[in-house]
């Protein structure tokens, strides 16, 4: 049937088309490929910014911080370069198929990071921009209403108290005051207990500290700040 295309015709002509390519290249694709790259890489250092100021993990890494801004651009690269040439994204997804990635990803919010880069690379490099940056308010406004950060002021520390003798739990609640508490666990072993305590703490007050540690009964006692999430 007369003005149908089949896959070879569509073949042949991104073939063609990858000739041309290959002749010649006008100022205004190049112009336009450039601009694409220097927008990428415009949001990828908006995602850096966003992830080093919304990282709510123990140690801070800069390589994989860097590495988004990166990532950003290099996807939108790619997406550039395979979107108007059938054979280029065959081939280029033939190449990408033998990668294979085993570094482990160990806090989510890492992965939402890099599922982002790419998102955004992708939109970016189909010049659909908008999608970029509707995308950019969405997570911006969703990380700031959600984040669980915790204000300075309303901290967790877990207490490791060994003690031997009687009445010393009472005496350790009385300490304690009014901090909203929960014992974790406890542990006998003959005379002597070891006792885990999870104290919120309001405004940097560890006052009761002193008070649990000149105990006679306070055989040592372990404070460690805990900086995990925990459920009000």
């Amino acid at each position: 049937m007369e003005g149908t295309l089949t896959f070879q015709d569509i073949i042949k002509k991104s073939v063609l088309e990858a000739g041309g390519f290959l002749q010649g290249v006008s100022w205004s694709s190049v112009l336009h490929a450039a601009a694409l790259v220097g927008l990428s890489l415009a949001m990828g250092l908006i995602i850096f910014a966003i992830y080093r100021k919304a990282f709510m993990g123990v140690v801070y890494s800069r390589t994989f911080a860097v590495s988004l801004a990166g990532m950003t651009v290099l996807t939108c690269s790619i997406i550039v370069t395979i979107q108007s040439n059938v054979v280029l994204s065959l081939g280029m997804v033939g190449a990408l198929s033998i990668v294979r990635y085993r570094t482990a990803i160990k806090d989510p919010m890492d992965l939402l990071f890099l599922f982002w880069t790419v998102a955004a690379g992708i939109a970016i490099g189909a010049d659909m921009v908008y999608i970029a940056v509707l995308v950019a308010v969405i997570m911006i406004v969703l990380l700031l209403l959600l984040s669980r950060r915790k204000h300075a002021r309303d901290e967790m520390y877990i207490l490791l108290i060994h003690y031997s003798g009687e009445g010393v739990d009472e005496a350790v609640r009385r300490a304690l005051g009014t901090h909203p508490y929960r014992i974790k666990s406890k542990t006998l072993r003959k005379d002597d207990v070891e006792m885990a305590v999870e104290v919120r703490v309001r405004k940097n007050d560890l006052s009761f500290v002193d008070r649990i540690r000149t105990m006679d009964s306070i055989r040592d006692l372990t404070v460690v700040q805990y900086s995990g999430d925990y459920i009000d």
